[in-house]
């Protein structure tokens, strides 16, 4: 079912088209843009509520900068919707992060719109200061350079790295900071506090009527008015020594608060600013989920909600007959509290994402022993470290591809040191509509050449669980449990914990002819594939290795004395994963094998379901399956 826009909106193709309208229609498209989002996300399912609250901030920027020519840079990109409407994509914009369609997240590859690809927080600053630098030294002095940041995104230090940077660049940049509390749970930290306190000052606000009141005059002056910016900044200056401005003391000129849902003024305040020469901060007040009542209410719940019936605002649940397993985000949040409470020195953190993770099952029964540091993945990991040092036992839950962005962390600070850190990588494999910025493709390979690091992968709840309390006995150094997103199989998992031998394997079934060795929840695939081969009179053996890190070194030297044909499986990248461990020892014990690896081949893996991403890659198991019989070489007809 395509979504039909409103009259105003069915007639913009492009930014020039926003630009034809007079700035009394600016309200009307606002209004049908934000219902056109209501509309498609309610039916096709995506993000929600970032794109509604800056539907006008969208609508603004695109009439008053020159886009594609301005660039226009979005940080993480859940607010980018409006933007893609508006840029060519509305017509296709059904097909938003399905299998073959457009991604979720601003990518260059798609438009020449999305002048940076985005997915991961906090890069829009840095970015677009890269790219105003090159304005700069190429002489396009009117090409402007905005960047869109959120201020759950300001939290993290790269951001600030930037701004620090920007300040003594003189370069054309301006940075519209979407302030409206929020990440994906509520902002944490003295940002969030000090954010706060700028919108409620007395400076401030008459700071801001000052400023915006010469503003105002600007255009009048033409040329000149470089010269009053001028003369208003040596103003500002002497309003700082009231109360300071940690942007103005980065040589960020700040203007602000504004209302971010007022659309004649947000144009007014833009148009005026474009003519402000080098570095600036405009301060936007908004609110998630801005004209739809209940995504304002809960804003985290309504941040990704699925599919909705939007007049009654009722979630939609595939219709489901039988029970279903848990995820494994649930119950490693009920495992830890479960462990927390048993164990004083047991504490958790999080970058930002407690409701994801299920920390926040913890953060209410036991705050004083978890934490939410706010995007910063970098700190989450040494301030692990950190308490590690005095004895407690952090789990830090981070998503696989954002701990990439703490790797020098966790070797210099962690591995180094034989710190007892429990490492909880959530979201690991292949993530489904979220693509290729989410996708936890390479945690196998980049942990497993970390000296002092155990690798650990369940294969189900209950492997998890035991794997988690194992993790936080004594004697213990670095340990990573990756686990993927959504729903394990069903087992009987609330049972007692049970200690693991670390780095001991398990055999699930003998065989002949074929090993199949597996790693994590992708072992349930292989399963599958010899229940259905055992049809057939072939009987391939299983086995799971539970830790890439260290192998079961006894479990193999069996395996290669008794198999030729081997296959790993794996929801990881097959360079350096865990495959390519297997091959090494092979080689490192003069073992001869033929050996076939499944997993995440070498290449970005686009957004999709899961299910369709799995068969892409070659591991479901329809592919297991298949790839016995090709070892065999028997023919596939017969089967």
């Amino acid at each position: 079912m395509l979504i039909q826009p409103g009259k105003i909106l069915a007639k913009i193709d492009s930014p020039d088209d926003v630009k034809k309208l007079d700035q009394a229609q600016l309200v009307e498209l606002c209004s049908e843009l934000r219902q056109f989002i209501v509309d498609n996300v309610s039916v096709y399912g995506g993000h929600f509520g970032a794109s509604l609250g800056v539907v006008e901030l969208t609508v603004a920027l695109h009439y008053v900068f020159n886009t594609p020519y301005d660039q226009l840079v979005w940080d993480v990109g859940h607010q980018a919707y409006g933007h893609k409407i508006l840029t060519g994509r509305r017509d296709n914009f059904y097909t938003n992060r399905t299998y073959n369609g457009i991604s979720g997240f601003p990518k260059m590859a798609e438009s020449k719109y999305d002048a940076f690809g985005v997915g991961h927080s906090t890069t829009s600053i840095s970015a677009g200061l890269g790219m105003a630098i090159a304005s700069k030294y190429k002489n396009e002095k009117d090409r402007q350079h905005i960047a869109v940041i959120g201020d759950g995104a300001m939290t993290g230090g790269l951001a600030f790295e930037a701004m620090n940077h920007a300040g003594v660049s003189n370069s054309n940049l301006l940075i519209v900071l979407n302030d409206n509390c929020m990440s994906i749970d509520p902002n944490v930290g003295a940002l969030k506090d000090y954010l706060t306190d700028i919108t409620t000052s007395h400076t401030y606000n008459r700071m801001k009527s000052d400023v915006w009141k010469v503003l105002g005059k600007m255009s009048k002056f033409g040329k000149s008015a470089q010269e009053i910016a001028s003369k208003l900044e040596s103003s500002l200056k002497s309003l700082i020594l009231h109360q300071s401005n940690l942007f103005e003391s980065l040589n960020l000129r700040y203007f602000g608060p504004v209302d971010g849902h007022d659309i004649d003024h947000l144009v007014h305040v833009m148009d005026d600013l474009k003519k402000i020469p080098g570095p600036k901060i405009l301060h936007c007040i908004t609110t998630k989920g801005k004209g739809y009542a209940l995504a304002e209410k809960d804003q985290t719940k309504w941040h990704a909600p699925g599919k909705f019936d939007k007049i009654t605002g009722v979630i939609r649940k595939k219709e489901i007959e039988t029970p279903q397993p848990p995820k494994y985000q649930l119950v490693f949040g009920e495992t830890l509290l479960e462990l927390a409470k048993q164990n004083d020195r047991i504490m958790g953190v999080t970058p930002a994402m407690p409701s994801g993770s299920s920390m926040n099952l913890m953060m209410k029964v036991l705050p004083d022993r978890s934490f939410d540091v706010g995007i910063a993945e970098q700190h989450a990991v040494t301030f692990s470290a950190g308490l590690a040092t005095q004895g407690m036992i952090p789990f830090c839950n981070i998503y696989s591809t954002f701990m990439q962005r703490a790797y020098d962390q966790v070797i210099h600070d962690v591995a180094i040191q034989k710190l007892p850190v429990v490492f909880c990588l959530d979201r690991a494999g292949l993530v489904g509509a979220d693509g290729p910025t989410h996708h936890g493709a390479y945690d196998l390979a980049y942990m497993r050449c970390i000296p002092n690091m155990v690798i650990a992968a369940p294969m189900n709840e209950s492997e998890l669980r035991n794997m988690m309390f194992t993790a936080q006995l004594p004697g213990n150094g670095p340990i990573t449990i990756r686990y993927p997103r959504g729903q394990g199989v069903m087992v009987d998992w609330k049972t007692p914990f049970e200690q693991l031998e670390i780095g001991k394997g398990k055999k699930i079934c003998d065989g002949e002819d074929v090993a199949i060795l597996t790693i994590g929840h992708v072992g349930n695939y292989t399963v599958s594939a010899c229940s259905e081969l055992n049809e057939s009179d072939i009987y391939p053996a299983h086995y799971d290795l539970r830790f890439a890190k260290p192998l079961d070194r006894v479990l193999l030297h069996e395996i290669f004395s008794n198999f030729s044909k081997i296959i790993t499986v794996e929801d990881g990248c097959l360079p350096g994963g865990f495959g390519s461990s297997i091959i090494e020892f092979m080689s490192d014990n003069n073992y001869t094998a033929q050996i076939v690896r499944l997993g995440i081949p070498d290449k970005i893996i686009e957004h999709g379901d899961p299910e369709q991403l799995h068969k892409e890659c070659g591991y479901d198991s329809e592919s297991i399956k298949n790839a016995v019989l090709k070892l065999l070489e028997l023919e596939f007809a017969k089967y």
